[in-house]
């Protein structure tokens, strides 16, 4: 059983810096695919970054070049640093992991099976 902890979360002036953790744990398959994904209120969930053991990854458009996902396997936890924070990067944002790899869409939440509880990031 998968399990999948988001911290770090919180509110940031608008040019500002927050780093997101996702501990986890249960994992029985050797590959896979971790994402970060967030969703404002009124709007479907959306694709930040991704990825996968086979070595693919990336970023969605709206946030390349000021987010960096990364992962320290030794402590199973992926992190989130974003920089130059927008209003519009308010969300809830979650984490989470899949093991089909490799996979045809990146950074598409449908294709994710396991998910975290969320966390909250509020840019004012």
């Amino acid at each position: 059983h998968v399990q999948l902890v988001e911290s770090g979360g919180g509110s940031v002036q608008e040019g500002g810096t927050l780093t997101l953790s996702c501990e986890a744990s249960g994992f029985t398959y050797e590959n896979n695919c971790m994402g970060w994904f967030r969703q404002s209120p009124g709007k479907e969930r959306e694709g930040v970054a991704a990825m996968c053991t086979d070595g693919t990854g990336g970023y969605a458009a709206s946030v390349k070049g000021r987010v960096t996902m990364s992962q320290d396997k030794a402590n199973d936890t992926l992190y989130l640093q974003m920089d130059s924070l927008k209003p519009e990067d308010t969300a809830v944002y979650y984490c989470a992991a899949d093991p089909r790899v490799p996979r045809p869409c990146l950074l598409c939440p449908g294709d994710f099976g396991d998910w975290g509880q969320g966390t909250q990031v509020t840019v004012s």
